[in-house]
């Protein structure tokens, strides 16, 4: 099932907005409505929402506080019912998921502040890829799976290996100017 509508997203200058990776990651979901679903990144709320609006149960979680009191206010004013957590990967999330969701910071640079850690992967670009997945398995309902963007940018041997011991399925892609970024399915069973 797909929903698809114009949103009332509000933006804050401290918190990344929709941009291109947004858009193809929701374009790439299947919500399956009654589903569990837990964003982890959730920056502006817009992913999140759309998975509500298509009938999900979503949890959805930032690191940057303001990200989190964002997608409270944005999934309010678009009529959504979004639990929202301030969270460092799983650090204060509950509960099992079908679909885990994670427009990850994929950029292979190594910028601070607050909002850099909405795109500085670090210097290969994998960021908390490896704990994404680490901690998935304690937070997955049985046949669950991680959806995530990445990016052509990111270390390829050093993704590639991480990926190994799963099952990866490419959803969509979006060639750039500079890189493809990629919705890729993670089974980790």
């Amino acid at each position: 099932m797909e929903y698809r509508v114009a949103l009332n997203i509000a933006e804050d200058p401290e918190v990344y907005p929709p941009s291109d990776d947004s858009l193809l990651l929701i374009e790439a979901l299947k919500i399956v409505p009654g589903q569990q679903v837990l964003e982890i990144g959730c920056g502006s709320g817009v992913v999140a929402i759309h998975c509500a609006l298509a009938g999900a149960r979503v949890t959805a979680g930032d690191i940057n506080p303001r990200a989190v009191a964002l997608t409270r206010r944005n999934a309010a004013a678009n009529g959504a019912a979004v639990t929202c957590v301030e969270t460092d990967v799983y650090s204060r999330i509950a509960g099992r998921f079908n679909l885990i969701v994670f427009n990850l910071p994929y950029l292979p640079v190594d910028e601070k502040g607050e909002l850099a850690k909405a795109w500085s992967g670090g210097s290969d670009g994998l960021g908390p890829l490896p704990r994404l997945l680490t901690g998935a398995p304690a937070h997955l309902l049985s046949g669950g799976r991680v959806v995530v963007v990445s990016s052509t940018l990111m270390d390829r041997a050093k993704t590639a290996a991480l990926l190994a011991p799963y099952r990866v399925r490419m959803l969509k892609t979006l060639p750039l100017f500079f890189e493809e970024l990629q919705v890729l399915e993670i089974s980790l069973s």
